[in-house]
């Protein structure tokens, strides 16, 4: 099976270097107290008990939270039990808030006197023309002429179209100096409800960034090969949509089984099906939560340390939407390891978005 790879001779892209950022409040703890203050006494046990198994001790927002027992989760009022804010509003303070955040992931990059010639920018969360492609642009001070590509509600899985992108750039222009960036204030959509399935999932979500540099320099991580896979009949089980108050999630406790269920049949089909021969590889997946995590685990047959890295960024930032699998690659890449890896992450539709790399 082919699978996408290039042919003998063709140009390589690698992703160079990858900087990460998350904002400076932790919100974990803080949430997990007001959650419980929106759900009914019946179910707060529950909520109680999924929060303990979830794998995740940390999480972090743009906004600071409140006081302990205050009527709003966070200090400035944003979330205030009977008046949270409209979508405008949200995306008002996504406009202010996401510039700040993409430039301190930038900023770890270390890009030097690097000429930067293409940005990506791949968000879920937020909306604003300009565009957060043009006010990084500016303040950065890249020339005019910069090439600028926006990837939008894509969900989760967005940082594998973007760094396909940043791939198709360079294997056409060798000369290229692609930025990607990934950058999901997912806490500017909390919701005030009491459907203990929809705060669940709240509580997988903080805000994150990540930034990866992507030339034809033989350093860091190269791009092998990409495969797009949707699993039809799944599209109602991870939804994404525009509501009034916010972005409204849907995110059916039916996604784990059905990802392990997809990932047996392809290992059943060994290298027809579209995972391929997996043996021997590096893992970079998503932290999508602990139990799609799992999911991947039995699914592929994998040992319990072939996810650690993806475990760690669950346990430390939560699922960062987008910026996630950035996260994950950057701790791959620190570890020193070399040889061949897989990437992967689900999103809406339920499709499933992989690349093959080497770590060189």
């Amino acid at each position: 099976m082919d699978g996408g790879f290039g042919r003998s001779g063709d140009t390589v892209a690698y992703v160079n270097r990858i900087g990460t950022a998350v904002p400076a409040h932790d919100v974990h703890q803080a949430f997990l107290g007001f959650a419980e203050s929106l759900l009914p006494e019946r179910t707060r046990r529950v909520f109680g008990r999924m929060a303990e198994r979830a794998g995740i001790e940390h999480r972090f927002s743009c906004l600071r939270p409140g006081a302990d027992g205050s009527f709003s989760l966070d200090d400035a009022g944003f979330y205030t039990r009977g008046a949270f804010p409209s979508t405008g509003a949200r995306m008002r303070a996504y406009e202010a808030r996401a510039t700040g955040l993409a430039l301190q992931a930038i900023e770890r990059l270390e890009l030097g006197d690097t000429a930067i010639s293409h940005l990506i920018v791949a968000s879920c969360t937020g909306f604003t023309a300009p565009g957060l492609d043009q006010l990084v642009a500016e303040r950065l001070g890249f020339a005019d002429t910069i090439e600028r590509t926006a990837i939008g509600f894509m969900g989760c899985y967005a940082a594998v179209p973007a760094l396909r992108t940043a791939r198709h750039i360079v294997r056409s222009e060798p000369e290229a100096r692609v930025l990607v960036l990934n950058l999901e204030l997912c806490t500017l959509h909390l919701q005030e409800t009491s459907d203990l399935e929809t705060v669940l999932s709240f509580m997988l979500f903080g805000d994150g960034a990540s930034a990866c540099l992507v030339t034809a320099e033989p350093t860091g991580i190269a791009l092998d090969s990409f495969r797009a896979q949707r699993l039809p009949g799944t599209q109602e089980l991870i939804t994404w949509r525009i509501g009034d108050q916010g972005f409204d999630m849907h995110l059916s406790g039916q996604v784990p089984p059905t990802i392990a269920a997809a990932l047996r049949a392809e290992r059943a089909r060994n290298e027809e099906g579209w995972l391929g021969d997996v043996a021997g590889l590096h893992w970079a997946v998503h932290a999508g939560g602990r139990t799609v995590l799992d999911a991947v685990e039995q699914g592929v047959g994998l040992g319990p340390e072939e996810l650690c890295h993806s475990r760690d960024v669950l346990r430390e930032i939560g699922n960062v939407s987008s910026a996630t699998l950035p996260h994950v690659l950057a701790r791959l890449m620190n570890s020193g390891a070399k040889g061949p890896g897989m990437a992967m992450a689900f999103g809406p539709g339920l499709s499933a978005e992989t690349f093959r790399f080497r770590l060189v």
